[in-house]
């Protein structure tokens, strides 16, 4: 402990020396900041500190928390109303720690659990570019609308110290057993800490808290979650719901243009990609693809699907009239195909899909209520979009088509009921079914 706390020291004089009295950056500190930007979009921190329409990190955007609703706070440098006053000792425990500057507790809403991993340099290089490569918005911060006794911050200590890991107070580890090794540990790196992919991606407990941390805490870790009615899918090597099927190369094109040959991102990932990922260098997305690869399925003996032909011969055909195929002939084989195959980057495949084939239909069904749109990149500018068809189909309507499409072309996710349905309906704020 006391070694950690002398590291932890000289590692905040050394991230000190590097600015003038005045808190302005030295000249040879340019490259400095530029490193903080691309690593605040490792972070994606624009995501939560800038809300619709309004100027960038200065706060504001609503997060919708079981607690009540959280506001996300101004981070650009002014002095007033934003963290201009912030030194990097406050900062950093703000961002590793989950501690303001006054002392008060962080909402785990930002993502500290995995900013902890985050080593000191890059922390040192993140402060460089909020305090002298953001523009200061003035801008108050907005009280939460959670209720009190909710609202007492002190049990947030209590759960800092049940569950938060301990603060990396060492460099990033550099393997020289080769290349590979070296990536490897990159992408762990970016996935675990920055990249905050678990916040998202793993189950959570009884307090809210993630079930995992890392791979050493087990197979919850990246195993799917649920984050508003969108299912984060399982990011494992599991055959039918994780990446078990994509090749690394898939999960590069994905994270770079928002679609591959399997799927396409909508809901949260798609604004993970457009802000955050589509930015990163071609090395760090390898790195990242081949962290994930490297994860084991939870389901080991769970063999990968194979597609079937015959519901794309019975719909050919008209053999097929039940109700769950006369509404995907009806509202959806235009875009996905009698085969199921969808049209390559453009319309998602089905068949085979790892979100059609999660255990968890929330995806799905919450894409047919809704409507989705992929991002536009810079790799593929074209954002194409499905319509919702919550003003036009039934509980039962919507329940008969997910059904349908869970159980053909080899898929084997298990049937949706209507009361499914009217559930994610109400959880997502989709149209009232309209009457029959």
């Amino acid at each position: 402990m006391i070694k950690q706390t002398i590291v932890a020291a000289i590692s905040a004089l050394a991230a000190s020396a590097a600015f003038a009295a005045d808190g302005t950056p030295a000249a040879a500190d340019a490259q400095l900041i530029k490193q903080g930007e691309y690593l605040s979009r490792a972070g994606d921190c624009i995501a939560c500190h800038t809300a619709k329409d309004g100027k960038p990190f200065a706060g504001g955007l609503g997060i919708d928390s079981p607690l009540g609703m959280i506001y996300s706070t101004n981070i650009t440098p002014d002095k007033e109303t934003g963290i201009g006053g912030y030194s990097y000792e406050d900062f950093d425990r703000a961002v590793r720690h989950g501690v303001a500057k006054d002392g008060h507790s962080l909402y785990p809403a930002m993502p500290y659990t995995a900013y902890a991993k985050v080593s000191p340099e890059d922390v040192k290089a993140l402060y460089a570019y909020f305090m002298h490569g953001v523009e200061p918005v003035k801008q108050e911060n907005k009280d939460t609308d959670i209720i009190w006794p909710l609202s007492m911050r002190w049990p947030l200590g209590v759960w800092r110290w049940m569950f938060a890991p301990d603060v990396a107070t060492a460099p990033v580890s550099v393997d020289t057993k080769g290349a590979d090794r070296a990536a490897l540990l990159r992408g762990q790196y970016l996935v675990e800490g920055l990249g905050h992919c678990s916040t998202c991606h793993t189950p959570r407990g009884f307090a809210l808290q993630e079930k995992a941390l890392t791979e050493a805490d087990g197979s919850a870790f990246l195993s799917g979650g649920v984050v508003d009615g969108w299912l984060a899918k399982n990011l494992r090597g599991d055959a039918t719901d994780g990446l078990g099927s994509w090749s690394q190369e898939d999960i590069v094109a994905f994270l770079k243009s928002g679609r591959n040959g399997h799927s396409a991102a909508f809901g949260g990932m798609a604004q993970v990609v457009g802000d955050s990922t589509q930015h990163l260098s071609d090395a760090d997305l390898n790195a990242i693809a081949a962290y994930l690869k490297s994860l084991p399925p939870v389901n080991k003996d769970a063999k990968p699907l194979a597609y079937d032909p015959s519901v794309a011969q019975a719909l050919r055909t008209g053999t097929d009239k039940g109700d769950g195929a006369m509404a995907f002939l009806n509202n959806c084989a235009a875009c996905h195909r009698s085969t199921g195959k969808g049209y390559a980057e453009t319309f998602p495949q089905l068949a085979l899909s790892s979100t059609v084939n999660s255990a968890d239909p929330a995806s799905l069904i919450h894409i047919v209520l809704k409507g989705a749109q992929m991002p536009g990149t810079t790799a593929a500018p074209t954002a194409y979009a499905m319509p919702g068809f919550d003003w036009r189909m039934t509980d039962k309507e919507v329940a008969d088509v997910v059904t349908f499409v869970r159980s053909s072309w080899g898929n084997k996710g298990a049937a949706v009921t209507a009361a499914d349905v009217a559930q994610v309906r109400k959880d997502v704020g989709a149209a009232p079914q309209p009457a029959r």
